[in-house]
């Protein structure tokens, strides 16, 4: 398995360098596509609007409209192994009760891919302690659950106690400092969906106290304090990809698990901040594309004169008294549709890009003494977030 991996990375590593300058880019800087190929562009400008929506959602449809011009990318191998999962009975009502659909439907499939084991558990970034009062009520383990928010760990201690379950609650801020005082070796971590940094810093910390099992559902990938992303294993500094945040924010663009109502709100995002850019430009002469932080997605509800104003005042802009914002949203509906066929490049790149991820932080745990395996945790349509990493160490001989 370790070559296994080290070679699925590798692989990896080459592929995503061979295509770099296709996904490695600001879609929002480009006025046209940007890349030197006459037959990519044919086969994008050929596409109308609801043909980029459903290749953008398909695999199979990505592959038939693009495995000629990427043979490299579409021949990877698959780096997901099978896994056998474990028979589970359903939760009761009142413990599943107040778990939202999908969030249900993952930890159940955590606890179907469970490993029969009486190790005490650590649950990283608990939350309410969901997952954990699950896991304390199917396999009877004893879970400590860590969130940094005393709300939140009050209801959940709440809730353990009223179930009489072997759960218990400690309120931490785990990127604060280690916790030495509680991480020992005789221990099975579980993060189901760790941001960025929790994530990191949940393997950082396993590894410095030897815990004995590990089960790490990663995501969001581009919540990290600095940046490039700094590979965890050999590995990975050996074949660095310099990613960025744009790049790291490309593996969780596209989610499938979006109502109407978000992706509505996500397409009016990406017109509004090109028209913003089309006012920009216009007043200031500067054609450079200039990025706007991040904004609650209710910008979006509202009005775009009023987003507007918001960004020019990031940029230090005055605006004229009367603008007109119907031009400016007009002349961004071209730029809006060229972004999505950038994108709908750049998306073929999502899945390799994470698996590069997941793969790295593999190999770090290998480094450590670990065996691990990569699986599919439940159908794309559940989460996209998907790849769930188990490590554990090996078992020790004594000698005779």
């Amino acid at each position: 398995m370790a070559n296994s991996l080290q070679m699925s990375f590798q692989q990896l590593s080459k592929v995503l360098l061979q295509y770099r300058h296709y996904w490695q880019l600001l879609p929002f800087s480009c006025d046209r596509l940007p890349w030197p190929d006459d037959e990519l562009h044919r086969r994008i400008m050929a596409l109308d609007e609801l043909q980029v929506s459903q290749i953008d959602q398909c695999v199979s449809l990505q592959q038939q409209h693009f495995a000629e011009c990427f043979p490299a990318l579409f021949s990877l191998p698959d780096v997901i192994t099978a896994t056998q999962s474990r028979e589970i009975t359903a939760l009761p009502f009142w413990l599943s009760n107040g778990i939202a659909g999908r969030k249900l439907q993952q930890i159940d499939a955590l606890c179907q891919h469970w490993p029969a084991s009486q190790l005490p558990v650590v649950e990283w970034c608990a939350g309410k302690g969901h997952l954990g009062r699950s896991l304390a009520y199917r396999f009877g383990q004893a879970v400590t659950s860590i969130e940094w928010q005393p709300d939140l760990c009050q209801q959940g201690e709440e809730m353990a106690a009223k179930y009489e379950l072997a759960q218990q609650f400690m309120c931490a801020d785990v990127l604060a400092a280690p916790l030495q005082h509680v991480l020992h070796e005789q221990q099975h971590l579980v993060a189901l969906h760790a941001c960025g940094q929790l994530h990191i810093t949940l393997l950082q910390q396993a590894v410095a106290a030897g815990c004995q099992q590990l089960h790490l559902v990663p995501c969001c990938y581009h919540l990290i304090p600095h940046t490039p992303y700094q590979p965890l294993s050999t590995e990975g500094m050996q074949h660095d990809l310099l990613l960025n945040k744009d790049d790291l924010k490309l593996v969780v663009q596209g989610q499938v698990t979006a109502g109407a109502r978000i992706e509505k709100l996500r397409l009016t995002e990406v017109l509004w901040r090109l028209a913003y850019d089309e006012l920009r430009i216009e007043l200031s002469g500067q054609v450079q594309y200039r990025p706007l932080p991040s904004v609650a997605k209710h910008w979006f509800s509202a009005d775009f004169a009023d987003f507007a104003r918001w960004a020019a005042a990031q940029h230090q802009l005055s605006l004229p008294a009367k603008p007109d914002w119907a031009r400016y949203l007009q002349q961004a509906e071209h730029r809006a549709a060229l972004v999505r066929r950038i994108d709908l490049v750049r998306h073929l790149f999502r899945r390799p890009l994470e698996l590069w991820l997941a793969l790295d932080k593999a190999l770090y745990l290998q480094q450590h003494g670990y065996q691990v395996s990569l699986s599919e945790l439940c159908a794309h349509n559940v989460t996209p977030r998907n790849v769930l990493l188990h490590a554990k160490k090996p078992a020790l001989t004594l000698p005779r």
